[in-house]
């Protein structure tokens, strides 16, 4: 539905443009009754809400010219009023759909909208609150549900960004195919790890879970004759391998989700608890929680599956390389959950095992 909202309050504006675009209502805007003239001349709406009281032409006037003509008279107005009964009477006379007296709920206003546009809307009891704190009281009734339209559209953008990234995912590999499905069971072995460390933690950053599957977005930078080299790289190979980290780190520093933390698990995965890894050598308490955890779950993956230069090692083999090195490669906390989420990890590689 395409909405047209006269009123020459910016606040008012603004408060009812959030509750309509909630609802899915494509709204334009004008502030006066001469700019609003222009945009029905630009955009035909479905529906106009009015304001009685505007400076120079004001909503009565404009209704009446609306409805004078052949061309707009057909589009439902609905008048928002003072409480003066000449003002009702002044808007009848206008010809307009509905009446909506002042103060009034957002979503009360909504549900006559959508009813002069002959839409199907839930109906709505009217409120009764006493004089003096009806703005107040209606106004914060609607905050809950405002609140939860932005929850619903964050929720929608983050699946959104999760969608695009691993499309991503999925052709950086395509570069790569002996890694199969990496990214995507190192992102699920990540996960299970840092939720059993960090319960929650994943909902209010989720950029961490990304940067789980964007660890090796570097590699686009990195020459095919070595990420594809089916042998072991040389010394020089391997120190051009490992700028990977941060061509990765630049690449992505400008998409806001993974600021912070995800982009430090891009930065440091190779990164190691004793301070032998790369790019930065940092070690212990330096290194970001999601770098610690990703670095198990890389190197449970890579043992676990096949390379150029190797079959894949069976499950025991890589876990007990893994807890040999707590306290070397491996944050022994990290370890530990390891040991405790085994068998959950064991679920991830059969789900997402190479066919």
């Amino acid at each position: 539905m395409k909405l047209l909202l006269v009123d020459d309050e910016p606040a008012l504006r603004e408060l009812l443009r959030a509750t309509f675009e909630g609802a899915d209502v494509s709204v334009d805007e004008a502030s006066s009754g001469q700019e609003a003239e222009e945009r029905i001349r630009r955009r035909r709406p479905d529906v106009i809400v009015l304001d009685l009281r505007m400076p120079g032409m004001g909503g009565t006037e404009l209704c009446e010219r609306l409805q004078a003509n052949e061309g707009t008279k057909s589009i439902p107005i609905v008048l928002l009023t003072g409480a003066e009964p000449e003002d009702a009477r002044r808007a009848q006379r206008a010809g307009a759909a509905a009446l909506v007296r002042k103060p009034f709920s957002p979503l009360d206003l909504l549900a006559v909208v959508h009813r002069v546009a002959g839409k199907t809307s839930v109906t709505r009891p009217p409120r009764h609150v006493k004089p003096g704190d009806e703005e107040l009281l209606l106004y914060a009734h609607d905050l809950q549900h405002l609140l939860e339209v932005e929850r619903g559209h964050r929720t929608l953008l983050q699946e959104s960004y999760l969608a695009t990234v691993t499309s991503l995912a999925g052709a950086l590999e395509s570069r790569d195919t002996r890694t199969g499905a990496h990214s995507h069971r190192v992102e699920r072995y990540a996960v299970e790890l840092f939720e059993a460390l960090h319960p929650g933690v994943l909902d209010l950053d989720p950029g961490v879970r990304y940067g789980f599957l964007l660890h090796d977005t570097g590699k686009i930078g990195i020459p095919d004759q070595i990420l594809q080299k089916p042998g072991l790289l040389t010394s020089g190979e391997r120190l051009r391998m490992q700028t990977h980290t941060v061509l990765g780190e630049q690449m992505l520093s400008g998409v806001a989700i993974l600021e912070g933390e995800g982009l430090r698990v891009v930065r440091s995965h190779h990164e190691r608890w004793d301070g032998k890894g790369y790019p930065d050598g940092m070690g212990s308490s330096e290194l970001p929680v999601g770098a610690r955890v990703f670095a198990v779950a890389d190197t449970l993956d890579a043992m676990t599956s096949d390379r150029a230069y190797r079959s894949a090692l069976d499950w025991s083999a890589a876990h007990d390389e893994i807890v040999a090195q707590a306290g070397k490669q491996f944050d022994p906390e990290v370890v530990d959950t390891f040991r405790e989420r085994e068998q959950e990890l064991r679920n991830v590689r059969r789900e997402l095992a190479v066919a």
